[in-house]
């Protein structure tokens, strides 16, 4: 026989009142914050998971945010580079047109004036800043202004070789900025012939690749270096890399004003005596900046006098050659807009894959955590009345006394 006093009854009857309104207003926390997962203990597995899917999340946001950053520093780069190309062939068609043999000195004067200017607008430039005020062609030294005037006026290079890297997804890194050396300065210039020994006054013009296989051939396999030049007193051309070893001539007779071809360059020496000492070298596989060579466009604009046939051929060596190097620059910088390109098809597609991945985490999040409306309103509205059914049989219980049976 159980023995149940009022007190128990009493104190069952209000935990279950305290039970039903519990889960009530559970379930009314559900319907206005719309998340079925409160706290872990309304659902231990689904907090646990939902858990893991909000590290994912966060994980996907920030790469995005990387993403976002690498993608608006390599369009800043090439729109630089693209107008880069811009000024530069200004200064190439410049350049074809001061190569006119008619033109007056003020002719000269006038392109070198519009020089100067583009000069100025490509250093600009190469001397853009991101949002952040970092120079984008510095390297790491992203506080140093790439390209500054020194003393003489030249534009030299500030920056490092350093080039910045972002991860923009687990083991997924990509490069967002290139250094202005690698792009402006480290360019491949026109073979040029220069005086080791200007005995009798003659001169070497007309210096040019004619056989870029020729070229590489000669060498026997090694980069191609500098060329000694004489004349001997035989009246033979002799050629000479700078190891020592003679290099074929052709034709090997020396004629003054008549080109000759040596490793695959064609040059053209006049007005020497022979055996009289004069040599000459051919500079190959040189390097000059772009800025180099337009600020040697300009001076020999405004320096150089044609009235010599001297004078008159080195105007013209300077004119094409200048041409070669502006064509290397541009090249250049096609060949870094292709990398570009490449880095920039990359971020897109990474872009493309976070962003589905957050969708179909955000997805799964949603089916663990958000809550049925039309389940929750029904589960509160079967609450509502089976509370108030309890509250109506809770008050009839509570008028009952164990001493009304005595």
């Amino acid at each position: 026989m159980i023995r149940i006093s009022s007190q128990q009854v009493f104190a069952s009857g209000i935990n279950r009142l305290q039970e039903l309104n519990s889960s009530l207003n559970s379930t009314q926390q559900q319907i206005s914050s719309g998340k079925r997962v409160n706290k872990p203990s309304d659902d231990p597995v689904a907090a646990a998971r939902i858990l893991k899917l909000d590290q994912e999340l966060s994980r996907v946001s920030t790469y995005e945010r990387n993403v976002s950053l690498a993608d608006n520093r390599l369009k800043q780069e090439e729109n630089s580079l693209a107008s880069a190309i811009d000024v530069i062939q200004r200064i190439r068609e410049l350049t074809v047109q001061a190569g006119n043999g008619s033109l007056s000195p003020n002719d000269r004067q006038s392109i070198s004036s519009e020089m100067k200017e583009r000069l100025g607008q490509l250093a600009n430039l190469a001397n853009t800043r991101d949002a952040s005020g970092e120079y984008i062609f510095s390297g790491f030294q992203g506080s140093v202004q790439a390209f500054q005037q020194n003393e003489e006026g030249q534009y030299v290079y500030q920056g490092d070789e350093g080039q910045r890297v972002l991860e923009i997804d687990d083991g997924v890194t990509v490069p967002i900025s290139d250094h202005g050396k690698g792009i402006f300065v480290d360019i491949p210039a026109a073979v040029t012939g220069s005086y080791t020994n200007d005995a009798s006054g003659g001169f070497l013009s007309g210096v040019k690749v004619v056989n870029e296989a020729d070229l590489n051939a000669g060498f026997n396999g090694s980069p191609p270096g500098d060329i000694t030049i004489e004349v001997d007193a035989a009246g033979n051309i002799q050629a000479q890399d700078m190891n020592g070893n003679t290099l074929p001539v052709a034709p090997p007779v020396y004629e003054s004003g008549e080109p000759f071809v040596v490793a695959g360059v064609e040059a053209t020496i006049s007005d020497v005596t022979e055996g009289d000492g004069d040599t000459f070298t051919l500079n190959i596989n040189k390097k000059q900046s772009v800025f180099g060579t337009i600020e040697n466009l300009i001076a020999g604009l405004d320096s150089m006098e044609k009235g010599t046939p001297q004078g008159q051929a080195a105007y013209e060596d300077m004119v094409a050659q200048s041409l070669t190097n502006l064509d290397n620059a541009q090249e250049s910088i096609v060949l870094k807009q292709t990398e570009l390109g490449g880095r920039m098809n990359a971020v897109e597609s990474t872009k493309e894959f976070l962003a589905d991945s957050s969708v179909y985490t955000n997805e799964i999040r949603s089916q663990l955590q958000d809550v049925d409306y039309a389940e929750a309103i029904s589960n509160l509205s079967f609450q509502s009345f089976v509370l108030q059914a309890a509250q109506q049989s809770f008050a009839q219980v509570s008028q009952l006394s164990l001493f009304d049976r005595l």
